[in-house]
């Protein structure tokens, strides 16, 4: 069965720092992790293409994402999530510019950090509501990155925009090492009412209790999102290298597949590749 891991990251420390892994408990991961190393662990678990998704907001970075996926032996990722100044005046000419790059046809998506901004408000901003419409214009996706509390505007900003697709990752950062559901679940299902949505099956490890997880854990919320949006708009992701904080590729991917062994072999399908592919319109490879 076709895999694609809709969701991973590369970073070279010596290009640039990620001020983000910081502390103690973030160490193992705070070293290079370059795509040379991700192939070796996609090939080893069966994953035929991948979508590259931006680490900082950097202008910088998302060029070098661009000619990464178009270099030579970068055949494994499909598709770039990149980054853009959205409350910029200039945010629609900033998209068309990252369009005419090399490797430009590989840009499916654009992201911005909103889980760090202290406004909950932020995605209902006039700026970044036209920086989302010029998303739109560019027939790109917009993944959000947000936390719980957050999720109120997320579901006011894709109410407002209904031509854009917004791709839930990490299903929100629900507290599941608290075991809570609420008020998270219902959140959810009030963005997954809206049609212009979708979900990644993501960053589940490291919400949990990174030494202790078990796959009960997280069914739950796993549940939650595969019953909200359906595997028609659910989609795996590893979250390489983060990841690896309470798990490794090959056991987030094989604990996507006992979480999805309920639904039928084409569901499957759709959450393992098929929505990945339709949504971020990635070349099958």
């Amino acid at each position: 069965m076709r895999v694609v891991d809709a969701h991973h990251h590369v970073w070279d420390l010596s290009v640039r720092d990620q001020g983000w892994i910081n502390g103690p408990e973030l160490a193992p991961i705070r070293r290079d992790f370059l795509l040379s190393e991700l192939r070796s662990e996609a090939e080893a678990a069966g994953v035929h293409a991948t979508v590259l998704v931006q680490t900082v907001t950097v202008a910088e970075e998302t060029p070098e994402f661009l000619a990464l996926a178009d270099g030579p032996g970068s055949d494994l990722v499909a598709g770039v999530v990149g980054w853009t100044d959205l409350t910029a005046p200039g945010a629609a000419e900033a998209l068309a510019a990252l369009r005419e790059l090399p490797g430009g046809g590989r840009l499916v998506g654009i992201r911005h950090q909103v889980q760090g901004e202290p406004d909950p408000k932020w995605l209902l901003r006039d700026d970044v509501g036209r920086g989302l419409s010029a998303v739109e214009d560019a027939g790109l996706v917009y993944d959000l990155v947000v936390l719980p509390h957050q999720l109120e505007a997320a579901i006011r900003a894709a109410a407002t925009h209904p031509g854009l697709t917004f791709v839930l990752d990490h299903l929100g950062k629900p507290p599941i090492a608290s075991g809570e559901l609420q008020p998270w679940a219902a959140s959810v299902r009030e963005l997954a009412a809206l049609p212009n949505t979708a979900c990644k099956l993501s960053g589940m490890v490291t919400e949990a209790d990174w030494a202790s997880w078990t796959v009960k854990d997280l069914r739950p919320y796993a549940r939650t999102v595969l019953d909200a949006f359906g595997p028609g708009r659910t989609m795996y992701g590893s979250d390489w290298p983060v990841c690896r904080l309470a798990s490794s590729y090959g056991e987030v991917l094989d604990t996507a597949r006992t979480l999805t062994e309920e639904l039928s072999e084409d569901e499957q399908a759709l959450v393992l590749a098929g929505t990945a592919d339709r949504l971020y319109g990635l070349t099958a490879r």
